[in-house]
């Protein structure tokens, strides 16, 4: 909506301002899959469902919940916008208590070796329905992660 198409242009730091500043309700609703690893360094692969659809929805909400989409060089670690969605460590730990919580150390390293690789983020449409806005015509797709 209007509001998150003024985002858009913006600079990274005043992208932070802006979403904490006029933040729009949104649900994320996720299931961990898997604990494995990759090059070395924990991740946790998890299925990702948007309930509301806005712009940038799973990367914000993953990275508030400490654990940011890997490769995500906006909301990651070291990214351009705020860290943990804004959140310092004390609110992340008291608002989303989280002991399996990747550290900072371990965010940046795997975030190294995927930008080093040159590997996109990690993110992954396994499944997409959707009518198209012309035709009408119900469209879907699915395909396994690549990574």
């Amino acid at each position: 909506d209007e509001h998150q198409w003024k985002l858009v242009d913006l600079d990274p730091e005043e992208v932070g301002k802006n979403i904490l500043e006029g933040p729009k309700e949104s649900i994320t609703k996720y299931e961990v899959v898997s604990r494995e690893f990759m090059h070395g360094q924990p991740v946790t692969r998890v299925t990702l469902r948007s309930i509301s659809g806005r712009y940038h929805q799973l990367n914000v909400h993953l990275a508030a919940f400490g654990h940011p989409i890997v490769g995500d060089n906006v909301y990651g670690p070291n990214g351009e916008a705020l860290r943990n969605g804004g959140l310092t460590d004390e609110e992340l730990e008291q608002l989303i208590p989280n002991p399996n919580r990747a550290s900072d150390e371990v965010q940046r390293l795997i975030n190294e070796v995927v930008n080093a690789k040159e590997m996109p983020p990690c993110v992954h449409a396994k499944y997409i329905k959707f009518k198209h806005p012309v035709t009408k015509k119900t469209y879907e797709f699915s395909t396994e992660s690549p990574f």
